[in-house]
């Protein structure tokens, strides 16, 4: 949309800290706001406003901005150009920080002392977390794609198991963030000196999340789950079927005190107005500026009479690792859960079993080390390759049961849920369950999914071995969904005691013997009428002309370029299995200021059949920048590997600065990490 309703003024401004440590932040606002002052919306991220969010930025800062809002976008300390030094993610630091920047929009002329904040991912995250602190001028927020669980529902643990996949590539995705410099065009000539300062200070995180095993204090610390009553402000969260956050909102809806709506579409881990894959995407700015408007600006333009929940049904579709668009339809709940929700109840013993099934109605579980090869990206962001391709590789890897074709078609909105009575002859084991849609012709799509580590089978903070070879009860949580399963289509329960590379392996391999007459799955179902709701179409302001750069390699590692998006492998004679990703972040680009950006990535995960203690998983990544006679060069690498007693990680990061022509070395690191395991 432009132009905007009202004019602009771009301005770049430090905000002090109370130590003297100075943010970098750029400030969208109206022109006449100092004449006519109006609220602040903050998001506030690690990524670097002046190149890696600025395509994303330009969408929606100027948008607010136009709309009536002072829209502001903030560095964290040691990241981007902001002065300081990174800790770790949602550190007391950042958070302190945060308060303190939300008190600094409040006291600026332009601004009317009311304050938002909103932001995705980390940005969604940290707003919660705020929230939680409640800081006087902080009304309203809008969160997405974010956790109320640091420990359950992060990128770190996943019931209660080494979430391997994101454990290993965001931890060597931040190491390789947090190791650019900032940039000579805001700090000057100490560019140099600022950068050497940071790198001799930053740390790998992986050895950190790997030591807080179990649901400690430090995972606690940020989880606003924990005290939902702590949370002051009007909260819009926002989720994507296709992202792994999408039970907070659920959650939200249902726990917060304060005013709250919740919205789920089809989306992947991406704001819902950019037409990414997969869409239909929505007018979602302007949804959120009839949020602000509300609650910052006091209009009575009645978003509280809007469902509490509004939510997109996926129709079955053939399975795809890329939808352009779901079909299916939105409807509204005034409730959640809803008072009138009905479970459909299906017990395992009535479903055909792919297993030998004994006279005593026990299958035994015990699957392969790379079941899991088609589980697709933890993290989509749209890509081609990112959502779980056919399932029946995957489905032959594990124990399936399969239930009757369905007479009438069936929708599920909301969390199933799978009641086992198992047991295992180790003392440790994990227990996966994936639920999915069986077409006449056999294709397998995959609806939803959970895990547990059965060490934490009485609770995440917990570590309680099993019981050798006894029956235990157990529930495994299913990842919230909105599917309809057509008639004539099947269900099938499809279980593994492994989940590579997703999970983590324990040091042995366990075998699982379930019991299945007294094991069930639940599935929410919506009955009888529901409220239809719509969005208008997507609304954004000019967004930024980022141009494509021509490859080029010549002074990155060859072992640091994919061979393909997502390329999966089997060496026959080792048994060894080797999946490599690009994760597809945004790759090489010119920026309107003349800058090249130019990034390489490359994850890497094995595992060879029958040795669980075989598991590697490696991140590499180079980046590069380019601008007006400066360039910057970085190159990083972390491989996690485990033995029986420790995980181990081995780090590196080495940076190069070139000025004036001249190269030198600004710093050089390794480390190498022992973390002993305890429930993982």
């Amino acid at each position: 949309m432009d132009p905007l309703p009202r004019p602009l003024l771009v301005e770049d401004v430090w905000i002090p800290m109370p130590d003297g440590v100075r943010l970098h932040a750029r400030i969208w606002r109206p022109e006449d706001s100092l004449d006519r002052p109006v609220p602040a919306l903050l998001e506030y991220l690690p990524y670097r406003l002046d190149d890696w969010t600025a395509p994303r930025d330009s969408e929606r800062h100027p948008y607010y901005a136009g709309h009536g809002y002072a829209s502001v976008r903030v560095d964290i300390r040691g990241t981007g150009s902001s002065d300081g030094h990174f800790v770790d993610e949602y550190s007391p630091q950042e958070l302190d920080d945060g308060v303190s920047v939300i008190l600094w929009l409040a006291d600026q002329a332009w601004c009317s002392g009311q304050v938002g904040m909103f932001g995705i991912s980390w940005g969604g995250f940290n707003a919660l977390q705020l929230a939680a602190l409640a800081p006087e001028p902080l009304k309203a927020i809008v969160t997405v794609c974010s956790t109320d669980d640091r420990y359950d529902n992060d990128v770190h643990y996943m019931g209660g198991a080494v979430l391997a996949i994101d454990m290993s590539a965001w931890a060597g995705t931040m190491l390789a963030f947090n190791a650019r410099p900032p940039r000579p065009e805001v700090v000057g000539e100490r560019w140099v000196g600022q950068w050497r300062d940071r790198l001799e200070d930053t740390q790998p995180m992986a050895p950190v999340w790997l030591a807080h095993q179990e649901r400690d204090e430090y995972w606690r610390r940020g989880s606003v789950c924990e005290d939902y009553s702590s949370i002051r402000a009007a909260v819009l969260a926002v989720g994507g079927w296709h992202d792994p956050y999408r039970d907070t909102v659920f959650r939200l809806a249902q726990n917060l005190t304060v005013p709250v709506r919740g919205i789920v579409g089809p989306w992947s881990h991406q704001y819902p107005d950019r037409e990414l894959a997969p869409g239909p995407s929505i007018g979602f700015l302007q949804e959120t500026v009839r949020w602000w408007d509300r609650w910052l600006k006091g209009a009575q333009n009645r978003v509280e009479d809007e469902p509490l929940l509004r939510a997109f049904v996926m129709d079955a579709e053939r399975p795809a690792t890329y939808y352009p668009e779901r079909q299916g339809r939105w409807v509204g709940m005034g409730e959640w859960p809803p008072a009138a929700g009905q479970d459909t109840e299906l017990a395992l013993a009535g479903a055909a079993c792919s297993g030998v099934v004994g006279q005593d109605a026990t299958v035994i579980v015990r699957t392969p080390q790379h079941t899991g090869a088609d589980a697709g990206r933890f993290f989509p962001f749209g890509n081609a390759t990112d959502l779980p391709s056919d399932q029946r590789a995957d489905d032959g890897r594990s124990v399936t049961l399969t239930f009757s074709p369905l007479p009438e078609r069936l929708e599920v909105l909301g969390n199933p849920r799978v009641h086992l009575r198992l047991a295992c002859d180790r003392p440790q084991g994990t227990i996966v369950v994936r639920l999915c849609d069986v077409a006449p012709d056999g294709a397998s799509t995959l609806i939803t999914r959970g895990v547990l580590n059965l060490n934490k089978r009485n609770g995440r903070e917990r570590n309680d071995q099993m019981p050798v070879d006894e029956m235990v009860d157990v529930q495994i949580d299913l990842a919230s969904i909105g599917y309809a399963v057509p008639a004539g289509h099947t269900l099938r329960l499809a279980l593994s005691s492994t989940y590579w590379p997703w999970i983590w392996p324990h040091p042995q391999e366990a075998t699982l013997r379930v019991d299945l007459g007294a094991s069930a799955l639940s599935l929410p179902t919506l009955t009888g009428h529901v409220e239809q709701v719509s969005f208008e179409d997507p609304e954004q302001s000019r967004p930024l002309p980022v141009g494509p750069l021509p490859e080029k390699h010549g002074d990155v590692d060859p072992a640091v370029v994919a061979p393909a998006e997502r390329l999966l492998t089997h060496d026959v004679a080792s048994g060894e299995w080797t999946l490599e990703v690009d994760p597809g972040y945004g790759g090489s680009r010119r920026y309107p200021d003349g800058l090249e950006f130019r990034e390489h990535s490359r994850e890497t995960y094995r595992i060879r059949e029958g040795d669980p203690l075989s598991a590697t998983a490696t991140s590499a990544w180079a980046i590069t920048l380019t601008k007006d006679g400066w360039r910057a060069h970085v190159d990083t690498r972390q491989e996690i590997t485990a033995d029986a007693d420790d995980f181990v990680v081995r780090a590196s990061v080495t940076a190069h600065a070139t000025t004036d022509g001249k190269e030198q070395l600004v710093a050089e690191r390794t480390w190498e990490e022992r973390v002993p395991r305890t429930s993982a």
